[in-house]
């Protein structure tokens, strides 16, 4: 016991978490969709890209109902800090519309 007394020992419920290069560059999404059993949520990130009648799912997230509370209370606790720092964000109960050329102009072939 006496030998260990001088070096840390690491917290017992620490986790060492990997980021890979392509994961940590994100995927865009813009339209979140869920669905649930009793045992699990489905979030499914979708790209919607204005003037295309398809879009495609970009990434499945399933997980357990306890750990979808945990990121209800994990996003709710980030909402609060960027609109303590940021301001209010803005919504509407309108389903968002794109316009064709995202405001810009419109290009030609």
């Amino acid at each position: 016991m006496a030998e260990n007394k001088g070096k840390e020992q690491p917290p017992q419920n620490q986790i060492n978490i990997e980021l890979t290069e392509d994961i940590a560059e994100g995927i865009y999404s813009n339209l979140a969709m869920i669905a649930h059993s009793n045992s699990e949520f489905v979030i499914d990130f979708i790209r919607l890209m204005p003037g295309v009648p398809k879009a495609r799912v970009k990434a499945r997230i399933i997980i357990t109902p306890e750990h979808a509370r945990r990121l209800l209370a994990a996003l709710q606790d980030n909402i609060e800090k960027y609109e303590r720092t940021f301001g209010p964000i803005n919504q509407t109960n309108e389903i968002p519309g794109f316009p064709i050329n995202f405001g810009g102009a419109v290009g030609e072939a």
